[in-house]
């Protein structure tokens, strides 16, 4: 899931709120267009308003939804040409092709730099424009494999949770649209903001692994609650989040839940799609992007405060995640005056 733009598209210079459309289509899944009004289009006390949220549709009116009530849409097509983000919030259903007029409207956007993402079903619409073609793309588990027949020369890929390409990004199932939505508000305006945002949310502000993990799930008459139990990662996590400062090691986390580094890793790559060690690197970055933005403290201390040991190998690791400097993040951050 790479990690792009230190800053969003409208936001450089200009002070005024990055517009987002979403796109809806009956009939529309509220649930994930929800996901997408929620993080960017619900004001909320002592937060900035960052962006600016409507809803557009081919055919303005009453749009149909998934739930059996129409929703009154003003906007037309025309409010794709000032977007900054479009969101295509699923597409019902799947094999309905883009109209002569919708399919314009997109790459329009595209060529106005607006960057275009896609929540589950979604995806089929944008792969229906070409810009999909020769890139990784995801979108809901039991949808994936008919993505692949249909559109072949996307490079389909079910296990995550969403995929980020700077221009275009798309989500896997329903509420990994917050995941995605979340994800992008961290990479215009910090990893600070949008936790406060999943605050607001009662939601984590990142969710940990893939779509493995919800894709095939036991029956219940084979589910051994306690072992269920015993076997998961959450107390592990929590324990090694609260101790990023000192020199964790993957086996010291194996330690101290009394098994093997073998068995560890692969109740990781189970339970959150990763390794030990990349997980632990992350929880060491996102700590030190906050400590960035919220702090003056100089980079050498922060390396020490998360436990990336000097300022050397924070940089090192910055540059590999985020490809930017502590430096350069901070800058980005600061200027934007996104910390509120």
């Amino acid at each position: 899931m790479p990690l792009a733009r230190p800053a969003a598209p409208s936001d450089a210079g200009r002070g005024e709120p990055h517009r987002v459309v979403a796109l809806v289509h009956p009939p529309q899944g509220p649930f994930e267009l929800g996901c997408a009004a929620e993080v960017f289009g619900t004001r909320r006390t002592g937060l900035p308003a960052h962006y600016d949220f409507t809803v557009c549709t081919e055919v303005p009116g009453p749009v149909r939804t998934t739930a059996g009530y129409d929703m009154l849409v003003a906007e037309g097509l025309s409010a794709l040409a000032t977007a900054d983000t479009v969101v295509i919030p699923g597409w019902i259903p799947q094999d309905e092709p883009l109209s002569p007029a919708v399919r314009e409207a997109l790459l329009g956007a595209r060529r106005n730099g607006a960057r275009l993402i896609t929540i589950c079903s979604g995806v089929f619409a944008l792969a229906q424009t070409g810009l999909l073609d020769g890139r990784r793309a995801t979108t809901h588990w039991a949808r994936a494999a008919e993505l692949a027949a249909r559109f072949p020369r996307v490079q389909v890929d079910p296990g995550v949770l969403y995929i980020d390409h700077g221009d275009v990004a798309t989500s896997a199932g329903s509420a990994a649209g917050v995941d995605l939505c979340l994800h992008l508000v961290r990479s215009d305006h910090g990893a600070a903001h949008a936790a406060r945002i999943a605050r607001h949310m009662v939601m984590p502000p990142h969710r940990e692994g893939g779509q493995a993990q919800y894709a095939a799930p036991l029956r219940a008459d084979r589910i051994d609650p306690a072992r269920a139990m015993d076997q998961s990662l959450a107390p592990l996590l929590e324990w090694v989040s609260g101790r990023l400062s000192e020199p964790v090691s993957v086996e010291d986390m194996a330690g101290r839940l009394r098994i093997s580094a073998r068995t560890l890793a692969r109740r990781f790559a189970e339970q959150l799609g990763t390794s030990p060690g990349q997980w632990l690197l992350g929880r060491r970055i996102d700590a030190a992007r906050t400590l960035l933005e919220e702090t003056e403290l100089p980079v050498e201390a922060i390396a020490l405060r998360v436990g990336l040991s000097s300022a050397t190998n924070l940089r090192r690791r910055f540059r590999q995640a985020l490809h930017t400097t502590p430096a350069g993040y901070r800058r980005t951050f600061r200027a934007t005056g996104s910390g509120g």
